[in-house]
């Protein structure tokens, strides 16, 4: 299925490369000089209850058509012991007809629950869901343990897509370019067939990432994109569109910033929350509003993280009944928002640390 409106356009450039059949370009520096181990390559994911669950819009040049909602491996994914509540939630996503799952080498700490959690379902269902996880180290040889441990906790002999994690500083873009930098790792484990795709993630501030994409050909960017982000440090102003000409695939996270944009969400002890910018205000949007918002850009799907299964549930219905919004309907849920920016902008750089009046 798919939807239409305002952003059909930039939609249809989106998935253009995928249209044609275009194959993600080979990266172009830290090619490794290793003999290659010759393997099959990994088959495509492919999930039977999406068509019918929800819209699908093309995952850039990867082939890959995806659901609108995709799940996220935070919140209740990543609590240490927690697998009661994260096993179910996962099982019914893929019943749901989600077919993107996103994980990452540091979801749920030095234990990474995130990924063994995964992993328990995965075993059986590995076919169903394009798999993403992440890998927070910089550097080559730091990189490549931490992907052969995220194989052996998600049970699988390969990713869909490996992504460079929290891209948050231009130092972090050279250290991963240089000599014995990340990116070499990248082009090890895609040439041997551990990953399928390549990809890169940051919140904190749009000109990273964007620097990073000019430099080298990645298959996606996932970016932190909601009805706040026009306020402060916009990712939609220059990322979102350099994305889209390069024909990635655009996957936006933050969507309720983790509850501070929600209407009715009471905000918890000052101590508990992470960045100089403190909630303390119920937000002022629906969940049905952030994601209207989000998906009515040129974004492939939306990751969001769930606490139990009315939620994930909540959310298939949303994508389900998607329709995008007008330009002006999106401009009066930037206003709706504006009052609470500065706490649902929390993770991006110089982030207000006072809520604006």
């Amino acid at each position: 299925m798919s939807d239409t409106g305002p952003t059909r356009r930039d939609l249809f450039k989106l998935g253009a490369a995928a249209a044609i059949g275009l194959m993600a370009s080979r990266l172009g520096a830290g090619e490794s000089t290793e003999p290659v181990q010759l393997r099959p390559s990994p088959a495509a994911p492919f999930n039977p209850a999406t068509a019918t669950a929800m819209p699908t819009r093309n995952l850039g040049r990867t082939g890959h058509l995806v659901g609108l909602f995709s799940l996220g491996g935070q919140a209740a994914i990543e609590q240490p012991n927690n697998e009661k509540v994260a096993v179910p939630i996962i099982e019914r996503a893929l019943d749901l007809g989600v077919n993107y799952l996103d994980t990452s080498a540091r979801y749920g700490g030095e234990a990474r629950w995130s990924e063994q959690y995964f992993g328990q379902v995965l075993k059986r269902r590995r076919g169903e869901a394009f798999l993403a996880t992440k890998t927070h180290d910089r550097s080559a040889d730091g990189s490549m343990r931490l992907l052969e441990t995220s194989l052996k906790l998600l049970q699988t002999d390969h990713v869909d897509l490996w992504q460079l994690h929290a891209m948050g500083t231009m130092d972090d873009v050279e250290r991963v370019c240089a000599k014995g930098g990340a990116l070499e790792a990248f082009a090890k484990a895609r040439d041997q067939k551990l990953v399928r795709f390549l990809g890169l993630s940051g919140h904190s501030d749009p000109d990273v990432l964007a620097e990073a994409i000019r430099r080298f050909p990645f298959d996606t960017v996932l970016m932190a994109f909601n009805a706040a982000d026009t306020w402060h440090l916009p990712f939609k102003k220059t990322l979102l569109p350099l994305a889209v000409e390069k024909e990635m695939g655009i996957i936006a996270m933050k969507i309720p910033a983790r509850g501070r944009i929600l209407q009715g969400v009471e905000p918890p002890p000052p101590e508990k929350q992470r960045g100089a910018a403190k909630h303390d205000r119920p937000g002022t949007l629906t969940m049905q509003e952030a994601m209207r918002y989000t998906l009515s850009h040129p974004v492939s799907t939306v990751i969001i993280g769930v606490d139990n299964l009315a939620q994930l549930e909540e959310n298939v219905r949303i994508a389900r009944a998607f329709l995008p919004l007008s330009a002006g309907q999106l401009e009066l849920l930037e206003q709706k928002v504006r009052p609470v920016y500065g706490q649902a902008s929390w993770y991006k750089r110089d982030a207000p640390a006072n809520p604006p009046q």
